[in-house]
């Protein structure tokens, strides 16, 4: 299963939605595994925003840092907690629920918590262990 979005500011209903981490972070990676854990179905595919891919994406939103995990779906660029509440909807089930609960609080307040962590993560978690390799169908679902 690969997918190469090219120029894109949404994806369509044939392609996945995509979460863009920090491929260097150790908590944007730990992130990731956890998403990959819990996606079931395989609703998700997951690039760094160091890549090709997200390099490509064609919006004046897009964030250029690396301060904040990106999620590309069908509505558009999203980041911050509302990025990560909107994975969770994509993996739907009981994960869905606790991400619309999630996004029923005020986005302020919840960026707020997610720079206050975001801004520690390096001190916190680390940076990415070089040696976690994901599994030959994991890695299908990753690109550039």
């Amino acid at each position: 299963m690969t997918h190469a979005p090219g120029h894109l500011s949404k994806t369509s209903d044939a392609t996945p939605p995509v979460l863009f981490y920090d491929g260097g972070c150790g908590l944007c990676t730990g992130s990731v595994r956890w998403f990959l854990g819990r996606d079931r179905h395989a609703r998700l595919m997951f690039a760094p925003l160091q890549g090709s891919t997200y390099e490509g994406i064609r919006d004046a939103a897009k964030p250029t840092g690396l301060d904040t995990i990106v999620f590309l779906d069908s509505s558009g660029l999203h980041q911050r907690s509302t990025a990560v509440l909107r994975a969770m909807l994509a993996l739907g089930g009981l994960w869905s629920i606790l991400g619309w609960a999630g996004l029923l609080v005020p986005r302020p307040i919840r960026d707020a918590v997610y720079c206050f962590i975001a801004n520690r993560r390096v001190a916190w978690f680390g940076v990415a262990d070089a040696c976690a390799l994901p599994t030959p169908e994991q890695a299908a679902r990753f690109m550039p």
